[in-house]
């Protein structure tokens, strides 16, 4: 569908937004996506929650139509932009927090460090993340980077700045996702239980961008180290231990444990 096309909501392409496949997602453009309503782009919860930044997320929307407009190609493709906040808002165990998407095409998959189940070979942090999963939990690494699972259990896969330029690394920063982003950080750190007491969650960082939102998480435990990235995985990543300390921080919380064990294949 070019991006030209209406998309009106309430109609079927709207309706199967969530559902799309990777090789389907060039059916919706990102100005569709613009005109669609918040409650159509991510869980109920999540619209209530990023309402306030709502006219911010449709100026990123209107940005990235411009891009796709101009012979850009914009990653994640727009079925999978807004993929990490489809999960309940209320579900939310663990919050990854990553930088910006892969900018290699077919790579980016709206969330953070995951990759087309397809993809190979995996990128080289997600190479290193499996490493330190099986040296923590003796998970054995995985040949596909399909997170999908994790996702399902409440972990919060979140790019800081959710889409990039294809080839070109950190090209959509300063473009107002860090506006958005931190609204949603906050959310999930401002969640009450019932008795008013905050809801039980577990914030991982990975590098100095993901280290940045940390005045963001209240008193929320945090898990802090290196990014797994090549060229700092060696200086603190390694040997941190973040999936069995965030499910021991759970467990004390009364939260349950995460199965950090991938399928064998996607």
């Amino acid at each position: 569908m070019p991006e030209s096309d209406p998309l009106q909501p309430g109609s079927p392409e709207s309706d199967a937004l969530f559902e799309l496949e990777p090789r389907a997602a060039e059916t919706v453009g990102f100005a569709q996506l613009a005109r669609l309503p918040l409650t159509e782009l991510v869980a109920p919860d999540w619209a209530e929650a990023l309402a306030p930044v709502e006219d911010a997320l449709r100026e990123v929307l209107a940005f990235l139509a411009a891009e796709a407009a101009d012979g850009h190609e914009v990653l994640p493709p727009p079925s999978y932009l807004l993929r990490a906040f489809r999960q309940p808002l209320a579900g939310v165990r663990v919050l990854i927090v990553g930088q910006d998407p892969y900018p290699t095409p077919g790579h980016a998959v709206g969330l953070s460090f995951a990759v087309d189940g397809r993809t190979r070979p995996i990128p080289r942090s997600l190479a290193n993340i499996y490493k330190e999963l099986d040296a923590d939990l003796g998970l054995a690494p995985r040949i596909h980077g399909d997170l999908g699972r994790w996702a399902e259990q409440g972990v919060l896969l979140l790019n800081r700045v959710m889409s990039v330029r294809s080839g070109a690394a950190r090209s959509h920063r300063n473009r107002g996702w860090e506006a958005i982003t931190a609204a949603a950080i906050s959310a999930v750190a401002d969640r009450r239980t019932a008795d008013g007491g905050p809801t039980p969650f577990v914030a991982i960082l990975w590098g100095r961008d993901a280290w940045s939102v940390r005045a963001l998480l209240g008193t929320a435990p945090v898990i802090a180290s290196a990014h797994p990235s090549p060229l700092s995985a060696s200086r603190g990543f390694f040997g941190s231990r973040p999936f069995s300390q965030a499910n021991a921080l759970l467990q004390a919380q009364g939260n349950g444990t995460v199965d950090w064990e991938l399928p064998p294949l996607p």
